[in-house]
């Protein structure tokens, strides 16, 4: 049984990535206080990475998020896991069995283990749970987790190949 085979890379970068954030979830439940909105100094009751790097600050600190991306749709929680889960379900249909383009088998896979992810996490905790917040000259970023920039980078990947992928010249009639 040979475990490498270009075939099997896309289910490795997902697994990966699956594993890599449920661990980052795992220990920021477990080991960090949850984010409070009166913690207005650096590292925000996390952990301080880097402060005022080019009037950047970084920290790793537990957030929860109940609703989509930025919390939006929190009020709407078993429809948006309905939504999540019927989304994912269609784009591992569509990544197995209709997607001819070998170039997105990377992208779709990490919008797959990071939806995933954050579905698992609904099943866990009963929220997202995020960890990564960055405040950008003085503007407070979103806190965000892996699977949401795994969802990030792989739409991007996706409109990046699809500016490059070689359009077929159609056939001229004569």
């Amino acid at each position: 049984m040979v475990l490498y085979n270009k075939r099997f890379v896309p289910l490795y970068v997902g697994l990966f990535v699956f594993l890599i954030d449920f661990a980052s979830k795992y220990y920021t439940n477990e080991y960090l206080h949850v984010m409070r909105h009166f913690w207005s100094w650096y590292p925000y009751g996390g952990i301080g990475v880097f402060k005022d790097f080019m009037g950047i600050e970084f920290s790793i600190s537990h957030q929860i998020n109940h609703g989509a991306a930025w919390g939006m749709l929190a009020d709407y929680q078993i429809p948006l896991l309905y939504l999540r889960i019927g989304l994912i379900i269609s784009l591992v249909v569509y990544a197995i069995f209709i997607n001819k383009n070998s170039t997105w088998n990377i992208p779709l896979t990490l919008i797959i283990a990071g939806a995933t992810g954050n579905v698992i996490d609904y099943f866990i905790y009963g929220h997202v749970v995020d960890m990564f917040h960055f405040v950008f000259w003085g503007y407070d970023f979103p806190v965000f987790n892996i699977a949401d920039s795994s969802i990030f980078i792989g739409i991007f990947l996706l409109i990046i190949f699809s500016f490059f992928q070689k359009q077929p010249t159609p056939k001229r009639a004569r």
